[in-house]
């Protein structure tokens, strides 16, 4: 098929434990943080957080022997984590939490063995990973989206994308073209060479040579299910090792394309450049800037998780459900905004997005 080329996003507290909540809630709202002073306008107009009364599940298999929670997940999450945390004793005396932060790969495993309350993650879990929680427990975890992750600027890590050759004059993609481009049986057709995605003269008779990680049930797999319709690679796609591989690869490939994980902008070679992408046709192209993806504008922008364990139909835990809120409010978002222009660079959902999660809740 050839796609059209145009030119180029547990019991209830006392009212007095009740009352003293609220006090305490109000007089953080008030004050606030140098953090939440500083973020970003459309934070400061989403609802403050409501308190409501929970007490520490002491009988959950995540509380340790002297009642702390327990949380297990990805360690460059830590700094925002501990925060939440110290913002929910605020308005929860008498909780306290202890946490092991060893990568994303530890979240969904420690959610699967019941010694975390929840799954914090900087990335989609592998399906690899939920495997063996389905296999636990008879369905998958649930997801609830908090934030995203990566924008394009100085010194940050970059979301995933794609990366051609700096001298192809390709001026974007749409998430269908890029799907048609990597795998092969989804009915409209493969995309094998550049005239297909508009490209004239030389290049117009030239086949897209196409790289990425290993389809292994990580990175790559995820991807694939995510993206691409679950469709397979096609015959065509070279699966090299490490990153530093495949934008070695495009480098050196002036018709080369490549499917790259999350990125440290400093590597970035003057030989390799990012392609715009675009949701589907008629959409705006976007580089994944900060404000594209606080706006969602940009497909590949990863969404910050945490992945919580909630059997269908059955309410969630009020301990879990009580922190998730906090987390989706002004200012469990804002905690997320004050990583603007670090390296890890999170930024906080959009009003509709935060609106989605916190209908997960219920």
């Amino acid at each position: 098929m050839r796609l059209k080329a145009r030119p180029f996003r547990c019991p209830i507290l006392p009212f007095f434990r009740l009352a003293v909540t609220a006090v305490v809630a109000s007089g953080l709202i008030a004050t606030g943080s140098s953090a939440f002073a500083q973020t970003d306008s459309a934070v400061r107009e989403l609802p403050p957080y409501q308190p409501r009364p929970v007490t520490p599940p002491l009988n959950a298999p995540y509380v340790l022997p002297d009642g702390s929670i327990y949380i297990v997940g990805n360690d460059g999450m830590e700094e925002m984590l501990t925060k939440f945390n110290e913002l929910f004793t605020r308005t929860h005396p008498g909780f306290r939490f202890k946490m092991l932060f060893k990568g994303s790969s530890t979240g969904v495993g420690g959610l699967t063995a019941g010694v975390s309350a929840f799954a914090p993650m900087s990335r989609e879990a592998w399906p690899l990973e939920v495997r063996p929680f389905r296999q636990v427990y008879g369905y998958e975890p649930t997801d609830i989206h908090i934030g995203r992750v990566g924008y394009t600027a100085p010194g940050r890590t970059r979301p995933p994308g794609i990366y051609v050759n700096a001298k192809n004059p390709l001026a974007g993609l749409t998430v269908e073209q890029v799907a048609c481009i990597f795998t092969t049986g989804g009915g409209k057709g493969d995309l094998t060479h550049w005239s297909q995605v508009g490209l004239t003269g030389e290049w117009a008779n030239r086949a897209i040579h196409i790289y990425g990680p290993r389809d292994d049930g990580g990175f790559a797999t995820a991807t694939r299910h995510a993206k691409m319709g679950g469709l397979p690679f096609t015959r065509r796609y070279e699966a090299l090792l490490k990153d530093s591989d495949i934008v070695k690869a495009v480098a050196e490939d002036r018709y080369g394309l490549a499917l790259v994980g999350f990125f440290d902008s400093k590597n970035l070679a003057p030989e390799v450049k990012m392609v715009p992408l675009a949701e589907q046709e008629g959409a705006p192209y976007s580089t994944a800037s900060y404000d594209d993806v606080l706006a969602g504008k940009y497909p590949y922008a990863p969404y910050l998780h945490l992945y919580v364990n909630r059997a269908p139909g059955r309410p969630l835990d009020p301990f879990v459900k009580e922190y998730a809120r906090l987390v989706l409010s002004r200012e469990g978002q804002a905690i997320i905004a004050a990583q603007k222009g670090r390296a890890e660079s999170y930024v906080p959902l959009n009003a509709k997005e935060l609106a989605e999660e916190l209908a997960k809740l219920e």
